[in-house]
């Protein structure tokens, strides 16, 4: 019986020791979350939205609205997302199908274009010439957010975006969830 004691009392002292590192660690994973908020680093945030060639976008866009439920607008579907370090606030990110041989993906000769959501945009494009990244036009400033375009080394453009996601929370629609 005391041996039966014994393992018991071992048993609850590796528990609380687990317990203990647990805590830490949820400490430093709050610490970490805190860190990020603040953080200003230029660099990306996260995806903005994907864009790709299709011979019909209309149907495209209806087809997928009917089958997969996207809520369909004129440009796409915009999905709408909570931003994990300010669960308060709504972000968005935009499918939209373009109609093939469109211009704007230019000069890339791939059909799709991926848009990150980046932060501090200004110091970005500065870093990104700095480090010889082709920048293929100047920041353009709208109510949503700034706008830039580079290459990536396999000839893919990429946008990189600024958002300003409250336009489109009071604008308001139908979005994707």
């Amino acid at each position: 019986m005391a041996g039966l004691i014994v393992i018991f009392f071992l048993a609850g002292c590796n528990s609380s020791k687990n317990i203990g590192t647990e805590q830490k660690s949820a400490s430093s994973k709050i610490s970490e979350k805190t860190t990020s908020i603040m953080d200003s680093t230029p660099k990306v945030t996260g995806i903005g939205g994907i864009f790709f060639a299709t011979d019909d976008p209309k149907a495209t866009k209806e087809w997928y609205g009917k089958n997969l439920g996207l809520a369909i607008d004129e440009y796409g579907s915009p999905f709408e997302f909570r931003n994990a370090n300010r669960p308060e606030e709504i972000n968005y990110l935009m499918w939209s199908p373009f109609k093939t041989g469109n211009e704007y993906f230019l000069p890339s000769k791939k059909e799709f274009m991926i848009n990150y959501r980046v932060q501090h945009i200004e110091a970005l494009v500065e870093q990104l010439k700095a480090n010889g990244v082709t920048v293929l036009d100047e920041i353009e400033t709208y109510d949503y957010g700034k706008f830039i375009h580079i290459m990536d080394p396999d000839g893919n453009k990429i946008e990189l975006w600024e958002p300003v996601d409250s336009v489109f929370t009071i604008v308001g629609g139908n979005t994707t969830k």
